[in-house]
């Protein structure tokens, strides 16, 4: 493997750009969108199977890793690439997001954040050198920045305090990280809808320099107008030539707007927890196949989509396997989904490329807004 990591942007349209993470285990094409494998797995898919639906990066969980195997034990059986069977590139988050939702079960201090395992109640420890040790345990290609991020509603106080902790944390985690050529440290802005917040963290985050951005502290709350509010001016604020992550994002109206507002990367669980509970993603919206109109439909889920899920099986089946609780019921939605979103990504970054991204995306509001067809 080479040991370049790289960023480059080769098109912009407004806000939107498109482009290539170049990293040692292959091109990540921007805006990307990455599929969540909590445990080192995407949930109901084989490895090559999220690669067959266009993901170019997997994003992994270092909280529930660390506790389960453990870091220690990936590292042993060769690292996190190996022991999931994914040679392509893979993100992983820092655990501090995690910690953060245990609240009862955790205690912060400025050295870091104990808490007890949802597991089996263990006691750990996870501190930004800690966070680094385990990351670097699973060989991540991509490596987060350990932080706090609050939940909003909060106010500017807590706001504030928080973010100046997850700047003390970003450059305690850039010294720890130390010179990994060909893996990416990116420092994380914090300030929660506050725009002198985000500013400050921005220049905090410039100023210890990252190979990369992620916007934090979105997502948790605030509503998508507050959300794209903020997204208005934050991208803004982080280096132009450096990739921009927000995190935890989202719908596929989130994923737009964001990429409208200059975001090149993002990762939710939602199309692979939407198909393990009966819900599908399609280009007129959202498909309830649990509901009993479905029973008698012989139609694929999008006669326009040519994953397995709509080449091989109608909506009748689909409707009878998960009303079965069948696990193929499962496999083939969550296939279905993030194919859908693979495929967002690539009509968006066609269309930036080729300066047309305002007419790409009035088509997929106006396409959604038909809603789904009723059988025939």
């Amino acid at each position: 493997m080479g040991q370049v990591f790289d960023f480059h942007v080769t098109a912009t349209d407004g806000a939107a750009r498109t482009g290539t993470i170049t990293t040692p285990r292959g091109d990540i094409r921007t805006p990307a969108f990455m599929p969540v494998g909590t445990a080192a797995t995407v949930k109901a898919m084989l490895p090559e199977s999220v690669a067959a639906t266009g993901a170019d990066i997997l994003l992994g969980n270092t909280y529930h890793l660390m506790l389960r195997p453990t870091a220690e034990r990936i590292a042993n059986l060769g690292g996190l690439h190996r022991f999931m069977n994914w040679d392509k590139p893979i993100l992983t988050d820092s655990g501090g997001f995690q910690v953060m939702s245990l609240a009862d079960l955790r205690k912060l201090t400025e050295e870091g954040v104990t808490f007890r395992s949802h597991v089996d109640g263990s006691k750990h420890m996870l501190s930004p050198e800690r966070s680094m040790e385990i990351q670097k345990l699973l060989g991540s290609d991509i490596v987060m920045c350990f932080d706090e991020c609050p939940a909003l509603p909060a106010d500017r106080d807590r706001i504030a305090e928080s973010m100046r902790l997850s700047m003390r944390w970003a450059e305690r985690s850039k010294e720890a990280f130390g010179d990994r050529p060909g893996h990416a440290l990116f420092g994380i802005q914090q300030g929660g809808l506050e725009r002198d917040f985000r500013e400050e963290s921005a220049e905090a985050l410039k100023s210890i320099g990252f190979d990369g951005y992620a916007v934090g502290g979105l997502a948790v709350g605030e509503g998508q107008e507050a959300m794209f509010s903020c997204l208005d001016y934050a991208p803004g604020m982080l280096p132009q030539d450096k990739p921009r992550y927000l995190m935890g994002v989202g719908k596929p109206d989130d994923i737009v707007g964001a990429v409208k507002r200059g975001i090149d990367m993002m990762d939710c669980v939602l199309p692979s927890r939407s198909g393990r509970t009966g819900q599908a993603w399609t280009r007129r919206g959202q498909v309830n196949i649990k509901n009993a109109r479905h029973a008698d439909d012989p139609r694929p889920l999008d006669e326009d989509c040519t994953c397995p899920a709509c080449r091989g099986y109608s909506r009748a089946y689909l409707h009878h396997v998960f009303r079965a609780g069948e696990m193929i019921s499962g496999m083939l939605l969550t296939w279905h989904n993030l194919h859908y979103y693979q495929e967002m990504m690539a009509g968006m970054r066609a269309a930036i490329a080729q300066g047309r991204f305002a007419a790409w995306e009035a088509g997929f509001h106006a396409q959604r807004a038909e809603g789904d067809i009723e059988p025939m």
